[in-house]
């Protein structure tokens, strides 16, 4: 799969695709949510909603390229209850990314670093190492966040 470029830019080939659905189960819809990914999706959320008659519903949007269009509409169209599709064109700012390692006690991090006009805007752990620190050393998920956010403050970086 294609990703962006990591240099700050402008995308404007973006779309963002959304259909609503009254009538699927919650099983269904993980599983459609995993294909889209899977085929290039940049983005899939749901939002509940109400619908006609004040039926309860699900809003499901995604983000894609506009290349992408024919291959979400073929899995929207097959994976879901359906029948019909709205889609609209988007432009997407995307921050200039770089990725930085955080030493903990328990092992390293990685922190994605987002960069807007050359000054760092945003820092964020992944999560996967996060996840995986917590689970190998048996302490709470947040205690590991905590201590990336303590080294980031005290310049720790690699």
């Amino acid at each position: 799969m294609n990703r962006p470029p990591d240099h700050e830019h402008l995308d404007d080939q973006m779309v963002k695709m959304e259909v609503n659905l009254d009538d699927i189960s919650g099983e269904w819809l993980g599983y459609v949510m995993d294909l889209l990914f899977e085929s290039g999706a940049n983005d899939v959320y749901y939002t509940p909603i109400f619908m006609k008659k004040n039926r309860p519903g699900v809003l499901l949007q995604l983000l894609c390229s506009h290349q992408r269009i024919p291959h979400m509409k073929k899995i929207l169209f097959a994976e879901t209850t359906t029948l019909g599709i709205r889609y609209y064109p988007l432009t997407v700012h995307r921050l200039e990314r770089s990725f930085s390692k955080v030493l903990t006690p328990w092992g390293e991090v990685t922190v994605k670093n987002g960069i807007h006009g050359g000054e760092h805007v945003q820092q964020a752990p992944e999560f996967e190492d996060c996840r995986n620190i917590a689970v190998q050393n048996n302490i709470p998920l947040k205690r590991v966040y905590e201590e990336v956010w303590k080294c980031l403050g005290e310049g720790k970086e690699k």
